[in-house]
């Protein structure tokens, strides 16, 4: 079993919150890591998966949160939306912290019926699949580091081989995905996680039996994986209404499928209006969809370098969740075309340029992008990194550094 990272961010939320909402995409582990700590606080575990107890929540919501213990366990609490609101009547009759721990496979945040039930009353938890370094068992510091440490400072990193980090991608970080050693295996365990969610998860949230396009809608995000979003030429490419398009990718993002980074500016009100980047929520998913089984096959692939960058943009959205700086994620692009695959930003409006280089030779053109980046944040400006899959520290600016892509899970 694997120890997951924000274990300690969900017992701080029980110890002052009346409600903690955990929630992430199916099959993350949230179920895994809710009978941990109910265990570990003597509560009461129940699952809205149990067609009982889903009919009891659904029939009367009032009288089944009266029914409640003292601390309680509700596992995929979407599938009984009417409970948001008999929690938030329960809560306001007795705001002790720790009575609720909810799990959900949807976005409250994006589900009108839901969003603003708890207010105030509820603090909400996002589980990612697995990151590297929860896979060996330990927490990485990188974030902290590369927003506060001198590099040199930091220990040697070790070397992380192409192949290495095409095995990565290929696996991604579902557990029981991970389980599966052989890659006919996992290709088993991908193509039934893409009919339960999109046959019925998704169907479920959005009350629709005519979704019949989703799948290619879904296939073809992944090829476009780290590219640019342009919703209007999805929908040519599909042969579907631009409504239509808007309505499918609210609902993969609901589902957390789809997780798009937006555009980095300087004016914060610009940010609105630029493209957002395409990610999906796993790499081993994404390269699934793509129709690549093997490490080998995304190697020889020519989305290999922009599996590689969603694999980054992956470990540090995980890492992000239980980093002390509340970072957000955005791209950079310029009318020029120079750009920067990641940039990170903390509450104090610092900046981190990241590129991302699976080639074997690094130029000066491939910092062409941070520089510009560098001007634009000023005083902002803590550094630049390209990470790439080779060993050692590389200086290539003052403030800029090679840095092998085995410092995500070793730092």
């Amino acid at each position: 079993m694997y120890t997951r990272n924000i274990i300690p961010l969900v017992q701080e939320a029980l110890v002052d919150t009346p409600v903690a909402l955990l929630n992430g995409a199916r099959q993350t582990g949230k179920s895994t890591l809710a009978r941990q700590v109910c265990a570990q606080r003597g509560g009461m575990y129940l699952t809205l998966d149990d067609r009982a107890v889903q009919a009891s929540a659904l029939s009367d919501p009032d009288g089944f949160v009266r029914g409640l213990g003292a601390m309680t366990v509700i596992d995929e609490i979407q599938l009984a939306p009417d409970l948001f609101r008999a929690i938030k009547a329960a809560v306001d009759r007795d705001r002790r912290p720790g009575r609720f721990l909810l799990t959900g496979s949807a976005d409250v945040l994006l589900l009108p019926n839901m969003s603003d039930s708890l207010a105030g009353r509820m603090e909400i938890i996002t589980l990612h699949p697995l990151a590297q370094d929860e896979m060996l068992n330990r927490k990485s510091t990188f974030i902290e580091n590369v927003f506060g440490s001198d590099l040199h400072q930091l220990p040697p990193t070790g070397n992380s081989t192409k192949e290495d980090l095409a095995q990565r991608i290929v696996c991604g970080g579902f557990p029981e995905a991970l389980a599966r050693k052989e890659s006919r295996r996992r290709t088993a365990w991908f193509r039934g996680y893409e009919t339960t969610i999109l046959q019925r998860d998704i169907r479920d949230l959005a009350n629709i039996a005519g979704l019949t396009e989703l799948p290619r809608m879904i296939s073809l995000l992944a090829g476009r994986s780290s590219g640019l979003m342009n919703l209007a030429d999805i929908g040519r490419s599909l042969g579907l209404p631009y409504t239509t398009i808007t309505r499918y990718m609210t609902l993969l993002q609901t589902a957390f499928l789809v997780d798009p980074v937006p555009a980095w500016s300087h004016n914060r009100t610009s940010r609105l209006v630029k493209a957002t980047k395409v990610h999906l929520n796993d790499p081993g998913f994404t390269t699934w969809l793509c129709g690549l089984r093997t490490a080998e096959e995304v190697l020889a692939s020519p989305l290999f370098g922009p599996l590689l960058e969603s694999f980054v943009v992956a470990e540090l959205r995980r890492m992000a969740t239980w980093s002390g700086l509340s970072l957000s994620l955005y791209h950079f692009r310029n009318s020029s075309g120079r750009e920067v695959d990641i940039v990170l930003e903390d509450p104090k409006g610092r900046v981190v340029g990241i590129e991302v280089k699976s080639a074997t030779a690094i130029g000066t053109s491939d910092l062409a992008g941070l520089k510009q980046l560098r001007s634009l944040a000023g005083k902002k400006w803590v550094r630049g990194m390209i990470l790439h899959p080779f060993h050692g520290l590389t200086p290539f600016d003052k403030d800029v550094h090679g840095v092998p892509l085995s410092a995500l899970w070793t730092w």
